[in-house]
């Protein structure tokens, strides 16, 4: 074993103390989240520059949203990395994966065609799905045990910093057109190399390296399917297959929707959309990072509040007119309400609910899922839209619904339990 893996799994019992090693492991790891965030936001400030210089319908439209990073295409990279990642080791997956997405991300850049910009799309999307439930894995297997929330937090952190630096690098270059918007996918081609060398240096999971010596039968992907695993997938997946349509909209389809219903310009709607992911920042920095390893009861209450917000948020489209004041409102009832009840707890339940060799796996199904719903809403949404908000915002309401009350009403009580401690809890449940 390695001195960093010694590093990774030696404060692991001993409370809520990081150590310098484990915050520069879980940067790199986040990074995943980063570029995963940035490439759906990237696409979705530049989609309608792309219909217009390319000349797609409404449906074009909604079929690349669909295979690319957002959806499905992120949902088969997560179906196949995730599970790879549990077989073949952690480090295997997050090495190489960022590569490709660095060659599609690059394709998306230089896309002169409606196959070069699909190809594109699709190829990022698989390489973010594959290194997302990788790398959160890792993160979650090398974290203190009351500090697991912290850093899983930190990830989102990183996703909704993506979208900021990418909705910012959108506005000041907005005079420049599509070329700006090239610009700013050229910008993830150079952080996604950055990346991977950085990430070249990393040791494998010490969690996973002890694991995977063991053949045991309840470590077979039949387990998954059955017993305590079945309920923490059937939870896991319904809180985020029904929040990330929600938010999903919002990411790829708000600055879209905006411009194309005339609710405001490409610059005012690109700056509403960043000033969401601002909040999102804040809030997980200065609410979920520090009290969501505090108990159960905190974490109760933190959902709560916050699936209670997302759910007004959408609720107002249904009753209110689709404008510049209502759409802020969303926006930050939205961006307040997510970063409590939203990805970063599933990213939490989905390190802690899992045994180390179905970790990964567990993750990527549910994600994969989330994601090919996602898709196919994409799919319809422009048409659904074209005429007004009222019926999508519905919708989307009660999808906030069945999210926010799965989540509350059977959240497990795993704050501050080493995964050990709770797998063995569940084994005996």
């Amino acid at each position: 074993m390695t001195s960093r893996e010694t590093v990774g799994t030696s404060s692991v019992e001993d409370g809520g103390t990081i150590t310098r090693q484990q915050w520069r492991w879980s940067v790199l790891a986040g990074m995943a989240s980063y570029l995963d965030a940035g490439s759906i936001v990237a696409l979705g400030a530049g989609l309608a520059l792309f219909q217009s210089y390319l000349g797609l319908s409404d449906g074009a439209v909604g079929a690349l949203a669909a295979i690319g990073p957002n959806a499905i295409g992120c949902a088969i990279g997560a179906f196949i990395g995730g599970r790879l990642g549990d077989k073949l080791g952690r480090k295997r997956i997050y090495k190489y994966d960022l590569l490709v997405y660095a060659a599609g991300i690059l394709c998306i850049a230089l896309a002169v065609n409606t196959p070069m910009l699909f190809i594109g799309t699709f190829v990022v999307g698989v390489a973010v799905g594959a290194d997302v439930p990788t790398s959160l894995a890792l993160v979650g297997e090398f974290s203190p045990s009351k500090a697991r929330g912290k850093l899983l937090g930190f990830t989102q952190v990183a996703w909704n910093l993506g979208p900021v630096i990418v909705l910012l690098l959108s506005l000041a270059l907005t005079p420049l057109d599509l070329l700006g918007t090239r610009i700013v996918f050229l910008h993830l081609f150079v952080i996604a190399l950055v990346t991977w060398a950085m990430r070249r240096g990393l040791s494998e999971s010490a969690r996973w390296t002890s694991a995977s010596s063991t053949k045991d039968v309840k470590y077979q992907l039949k387990a998954l399917f059955q017993g305590a695993h079945l309920k923490a997938l059937l939870f896991t997946g319904l809180v985020y297959v029904f929040w990330n349509i929600a938010a999903g909209t919002g990411g790829i389809f708000t600055p879209y929707v905006i411009k194309t219903l005339n609710a405001g310009s490409q610059a005012a709607s690109v700056a509403l959309s960043c000033a969401g992911f601002l909040i999102g920042i804040l809030v997980t920095t200065l609410v979920f990072m520090r009290f969501a390893d505090r108990s159960h009861h905190t974490r109760k209450w933190m959902w709560g509040i916050g699936a209670v917000m997302q759910i007004v948020a959408y609720g107002i489209y249904v009753v209110l007119p689709f404008n510049i004041p209502v759409i802020i409102a969303n926006i930050v009832l939205f961006g307040v309400g997510c970063s409590l009840a939203g990805e970063a707890f599933y990213k939490v339940w989905s390190q802690e609910l899992f045994p180390t060799m179905l970790r990964g796996t567990a993750q990527g199904f549910t994600f994969g899922v989330a994601r090919t719903l996602l898709g196919v809403w994409s799919f319809f949404l422009p048409t659904l839209a074209s005429g007004g908000f009222t019926v999508a915002g519905g919708l989307l309401t009660l999808f906030l619904v069945i999210s926010g009350g799965v989540g509350f009403f059977f959240m497990p009580n795993t704050s501050g339990k080493s995964l050990e401690q709770i797998e063995a809890e569940r084994a005996t449940a």
